[in-house]
């Protein structure tokens, strides 16, 4: 931990905090604390806004080649850095080292991405239809961003929304979750390192977000804000960057649905639901919460799923041979813990798991609940946690009518093999993205994002740099 920064980084600088304040980073393996990093407040961000605001003008006019080459080398670092990063977000979040090596890999292939996106801008033009006068349309970036990521991918969060800021020509704030400053902090150093001027990238971590964010969205200078995190802090950044006008876009709550219908390849579902339910301890917004299987299937499908997850190693992330790591505090693990207790009294039967182990750490072992009561809390409430909720079903418009009763919309799980009800089914669920026999949707080269209560926008692909750019049309009159 020794070589991991733990300052402020505004203007280029590694900065304490104006009042000298830091808050502790909590392993949460073991609930000892891992170290200190700075916490900023009111006086920091402001700072970092003005470094911000400084650079801007000058960064927008920085050649696109020049924004790549600097993500490229980025992406290079990061790589080759893969376990020392690995082992970094492992000791602060907990995912196990596997994981957490994969989450590198999918980390710097953001970076990668947009070098290639950052010089393929483009804009437009043609002769308006009155024939007399000319239209040039050119992209411009949005200027100086506050960027706001979660805890649950601490570097992918980073580069998802670092990379297109970059890419467009856009200086930005980058404020992480309190529970996991250090990847980002370690990703700042790997920038500066990789070339990018001072003042672009500002990283402020806090433990008072209201106090570094309200004054930043208010305030009339950031002009764009990303934000990754739960529905319920979402509709607050909103109210708060309306006052501004300030462009938004966010990836919010999810409550996906995992459809396996009665001509599922039921090998297929099985590694589906392993992916989409266990990828990240279930702390992902992706993680799929509730689980429609038809009744012909249920039964085998539940037995197959606990003979699965209750094969998996719970323990330290750093251990060998661990497949499932801790969750991020007890807080986390309460609302479980509670969850589970309220599926249970309403009768569902424990296949497997369902009891917290004793001990130090935030561990919660895999748990697959079945005959699972529709009125139970965790039908309506993102689960968060290693837990499979099985439902059962016999008809396809029931399923889509359960599958779509919720407000939120990220993502959907559809397994059959039937190519007509494939396609079906998919075009009717209420959701940004659909994982078709797949249990996987993530990709850098994808648009990822959500509807309804999911979110605003996308991010990734090639629509994900379209969120940092504004256009500017130029009338020209020809006589």
């Amino acid at each position: 931990m020794t070589d991991t920064p733990t300052q402020l980084f505004i203007g280029g600088a590694w900065v304490d905090a104006a009042d000298g304040a830091t808050m502790p980073v909590d392993d949460p393996a073991t609930g000892e604390i891992l170290c200190h990093v700075a916490d900023a407040g009111a006086k920091d961000a402001r700072l970092a806004e003005e470094a911000a605001v400084q650079a801007q003008e000058e960064w927008a006019r920085t050649a696109p080649r020049a924004r790549s080459e600097i993500l490229r080398r980025a992406y290079e670092i990061i790589l080759e850095r893969t376990d020392e990063l690995a082992h970094l977000m492992t000791s602060e979040m907990g995912k196990p080292l596997a994981e957490a090596r994969g989450e590198v890999a999918y980390a710097a292939e953001f970076f990668r991405w947009f070098s290639e996106e950052a010089v393929r801008i483009d804009g437009g033009g043609g002769i308006l239809p009155d024939g007399r006068n000319r239209m040039l349309l050119s992209r411009r970036p949005v200027g100086p961003c506050l960027l706001i990521t979660p805890w649950n991918f601490p570097l992918a969060m980073g580069t998802r929304k670092i990379g297109p800021a970059i890419a467009a020509g856009c200086t930005m704030i980058l404020k992480p979750a309190p529970q996991t400053p250090l990847s980002s902090l370690a990703l700042a150093a790997i920038l500066k390192e990789a070339g990018l001027p001072d003042g672009v990238l500002n990283v402020v971590t806090t433990s008072r977000a209201g106090e570094v964010c309200e004054p930043l969205l208010r305030g009339g200078r950031i002009r764009k804000l990303s934000f990754t995190g739960s529905t319920q802090v979402g509709r607050i950044l909103l109210a708060q960057s309306a006052d501004a006008v300030v462009r938004t876009s966010m990836e919010l709550g999810g409550n996906a649905p995992f459809i396996v219908f009665e001509d599922a390849d039921l090998d297929k579902a099985v590694d589906g639901a392993m992916l989409a339910k266990m990828r990240n301890m279930g702390e992902a917004c992706t993680a799929a919460n509730r689980f429609f299987v038809h009744s012909s299937l249920a039964d085998e499908f539940g037995r197959r799923l606990a003979e699965r997850m209750g094969a998996l190693v719970v323990g330290p992330g750093t251990r060998d041979g661990v497949d499932v790591g801790p969750l991020i505090d007890r807080t986390g693990r309460a609302k479980v813990e509670e969850l589970v207790a309220d599926a249970v009294e309403r009768g569902a039967e424990v296949l497997v798991g369902g009891r917290a182990p004793e001990g130090p750490g935030c561990f919660y072992p895999p748990t697959v609940l079945a005959g699972v009561d529709p009125e139970s809390r965790l039908m309506d409430t993102e689960i968060f946690g290693p837990v499979a909720a099985i439902l059962t079903f016999d008809d396809e418009d029931e399923v889509v009518r359960r599958a779509n009763d919720t407000p939120w919309g990220l993502v959907g799980y559809v397994f059959t093999e039937g190519l007509e009800r494939a396609l079906r089914v998919s075009e009717r669920l209420e959701v940004g993205m659909v994982g078709l026999n797949t249990g996987l949707v993530s990709n850098p080269a994808a648009p990822f994002g959500g509807v309804k209560q999911s979110g605003l926008g996308r991010e990734g692909g090639r629509v994900g740099i379209e969120e940092f750019l504004e256009y500017q049309y130029l009338a020209v009159p020809v006589r």
